[in-house]
């Protein structure tokens, strides 16, 4: 029967404190106290030897010392004398960190905020109708310069001479032309 004046049960009752949840694995699993006292982090690896870079400036100035003047006397330099570069010298850590100005700020910089008075008054939309308007009219005079205008009259030769007319020729007197070679 159910106890007076409180609801009834319908639940398990708990193990004891001596019940441990779970599996438990032997040499390894430690307790409660053993995972918040330790962390199992892995361990850090050796790094792998790094076969460093060839030291041509040295290897050069060698080579020149020993009189060499070839391509082919280099590389046979090279191959009997390989000097290679010295670790804290290739080192990224070793090299001065790049100079940047005082006032220098890493990232990008941030936007602008946006004018809201412009957006309500449509500022925008009024600009773009500006450059609109400026680039038909700059079309149009473009077309006008290209295209000959149909208002204009087109000259011919009637209406050239008409400006321009020919000179005149001077007046000579009349001669008989049998007496042209006397």
């Amino acid at each position: 029967q159910a106890e007076l004046g409180k609801p009834q049960r319908n639940c398990y009752t708990l193990p004891g404190f001596d019940f441990s949840y779970g599996l438990y694995i032997h040499r390894t699993d430690g307790g409660v106290s053993e995972a918040i006292g330790h962390w199992n982090t892995i361990k850090p690896r050796t790094a792998l030897e790094q076969k460093m870079p060839r030291d041509f400036i040295t290897m050069n100035r060698g080579a020149l010392k020993a009189g060499y003047t070839t391509a082919r006397e280099f590389n046979l330099y090279y191959k009997a004398k390989d000097i290679r570069r010295k670790d804290d010298e290739y080192s990224r850590f070793m090299r001065c960190p790049p100079k940047v100005p005082v006032d220098f700020t890493y990232g990008i910089p941030a936007r602008p905020c946006t004018p809201f008075y412009d957006l309500l008054q449509h500022k925008y939309k009024e600009l773009w109708m500006e450059q609109q308007r400026a680039l038909t009219g700059a079309q149009q005079m473009e077309k006008k310069k290209v295209t000959p205008a149909k208002d204009k009259v087109r000259e011919t030769r009637t209406t050239f001479l008409r400006k321009h007319p020919l000179p005149t020729k001077e007046e000579s007197f009349w001669h008989l032309p049998h007496l042209e070679k006397v």
